[in-house]
Formats: C-alpha cells, structure tokens, sequence
C-alpha cells in the first residue's frame, strides 16, 4: 500500500554509484550506442531505477551522485585517500552525466557535490529527515556500502542492499561487525578500509577493534585510557598499547575520513535544506527521456524497452 502523507511513509535515499558501477563492470549488463561506445552504466542504471519504481512505487525518494573525486574535502585531509582510483574516461563520465540528468525525469530529485561525497548527501538529507515535526515512518538507504551503516540511528531505518535483496536494520549492523552502528567510523579508524586506503592503525583488526570499542566505545575513549590498553584480555594487548600510542594520528585521521558529514550547512550546496516534501517524487517527463536516450545514443530497442518501462509504471498520487 502506498501512503503519500509526510511523516506516515518510508523515504528512500539512494547512492547511486554503487548502481552505476556495478552496471558499468556487469558481464551480464552489456549494451553499446549506434557508435559501438560502451553505455552498460547509463543503461543499466536505468532499468534499475525503472525496476525499483516498478516493483517499490515510493512516494518520496532522492538519489545521492558522486562528483567528488579527488577534489571533495576528504582529498585535503589525505592526498593518499582514494589514491587508488582513476578519473572515469570520457565515455563513462558522459554517463555518469546522464545517469545525473536522468533522475529528475524519472521524477525524482538528485544531488551531487564538488565537495561531499554521496555518502555526505545521504546522511545530511537522513538527519533533516530525522529531525523535522514529523519524521517519516521509516528511512530506507540503497546500498550495500558499509559506511553507510553509520546513518542508522533509529530501529526502523534500513540499509538495503537491493541487488541482493537484504535489509539490515540498526541491531544487526552489531551482529554483522560487532560494533553498534554509531561506531562505525571508529571501527573503521582502527581496521582500515582498504576499498578508500584508510590506513587505520597497523596489526589491528576486527577482533581487537572490536574489543576496544567494547570496553572504550570510541577512538576518543581508547585514547582516553591508553594505560588501560595492556590490561585488556586480548592476545597482544601490550604490543596493541604501543601500536596504538605510535599510530595515533593516523588512528584519528582514519577516524575522521571513514566519518559521514551528517550537518552540511554550506548554502552553495542544494541537498542542505532538503526535507521530505523536497522529495516528494513527480511524473516521469516521457518526452525528454527519450530525448534524453537519443541524446546517449541508445539503439532503439534498447531506447523502446526502457520507455515501455517508464510509460507503464504504476500510478501514484504524483503531481
């Protein structure tokens, strides 16, 4: 059933580059344009969005885009931060730039930054979301992106990874990583992320950080009571004293790379003030979609098939 009142439905917030990109490196989603140009992304992002339109018919959703890449705020605080990602070639930075386009003529709202990451957009709409009159019922996120499980402070919100068809709520992100999901950019900060080269702190893994975050609860707390570090009843614990105490900085630096910007207050930056009537979702503009396929130079069955998609999703209470 859908409800389309503020305050009495789930809002759907979606970091679109995981779609993107897994379109883009899919054996099994392979499509070129009229010139023999690979346009897998922009292709299957789309029958992404149309079959999550399709099958979920949300009233409210936003979808998050990144455009940081070595230029967000994270690269100035780290030069090594991402350092093993390369700049999209110019095909596939023309279809990120149609996936952009794409999503309000879908009808819905989309956002990206020079500055803040998807995951920045994501968490900064989740707390507007949290914090007005009347919150919604339930705030779901499309990804499987670990980092993101930080947003979930509530018991009915949800990261869900769509592709796999699983939803984690707030008490299995602790049954998953052994840490509460407001711990997650510590966990992160000790352990690394070698998918962002977060370095962390050297020889310490799940199980110690783990433990740290038990007993200390975050990166501040373990720092706090460094001389209690050797007294822990773990295998290691006064080499993990010293490893700790040497890797400081690189501990808090990690800590604050792996941490999602919840509160963007620039003014330059369109996703700061949006609510949940800023995501109200509005009628597919079928006209400038296929425009918009011709444009990427999508062959005609491939171009008809998404329209048909497109033209007989199903109908809700949109304006």
């Amino acid at each position: 059933m859908n409800q389309s009142t503020e305050g009495q439905t789930t809002v759907y917030l979606v970091d679109a580059s995981i779609y993107i990109f897994q379109a883009h490196f899919s054996p099994h989603v392979e499509c070129e344009d009229m010139l023999g140009n690979d346009v897998s992304a922009f292709f299957g992002f789309t029958q992404f969005l149309l079959q999550f339109l399709r099958r979920f018919n949300p009233s409210y959703v936003g979808v998050a885009l990144d455009q940081s890449l070595f230029s967000g705020f994270r690269h100035q605080l780290s030069a090594h931060y991402k350092s093993n990602r390369e700049l999209p070639d110019e095909n596939l930075a023309r279809q990120l730039e149609a996936c952009y386009q794409l999503c309000p003529l879908l009808g819905m709202p989309a956002y990206a930054s020079r500055v803040y990451e998807a995951d920045d957009i994501i968490g900064t709409m989740a707390r507007n979301l949290r914090e007005q009159k009347t919150p919604p019922q339930a705030i779901a996120i499309l990804s499987k992106d670990k980092d993101l499980a930080q947003l979930l402070l509530r018991d009915v919100d949800y990261l869900w990874d769509y592709s796999g068809n699983r939803r984690r709520y707030k008490n299995e992100i602790f049954n998953d990583y052994g840490v509460y999901p407001e711990q997650i950019a510590d966990y992160l900060g000790l352990i690394g992320d070698s998918v962002d080269c977060i370095t962390g702190v050297p020889g310490v893994g799940p199980v110690k950080a783990q433990e740290l975050l038990r007993r200390f609860t975050s990166i501040e707390g373990v720092y706090g009571n460094l001389g209690l570090v050797a007294d822990l009843k773990l295998r290691g614990a006064s080499k993990l004293a010293a490893l700790l105490q040497a890797h400081s900085q690189d501990a808090v630096l990690s800590k604050m790379l792996a941490t999602i910007v919840d509160d963007v207050k620039d003014e330059g930056e369109l996703f700061c003030q949006v609510n949940q009537a800023g995501l109200k979702r509005h009628k597919p503009q079928l006209n400038l979609l296929r425009e918009l396929f011709h444009q990427q130079g999508l062959k005609p069955a491939h171009s008809d098939r998404l329209m048909a998609m497109a033209t007989h999703l199903p109908g809700v209470e949109l304006d």
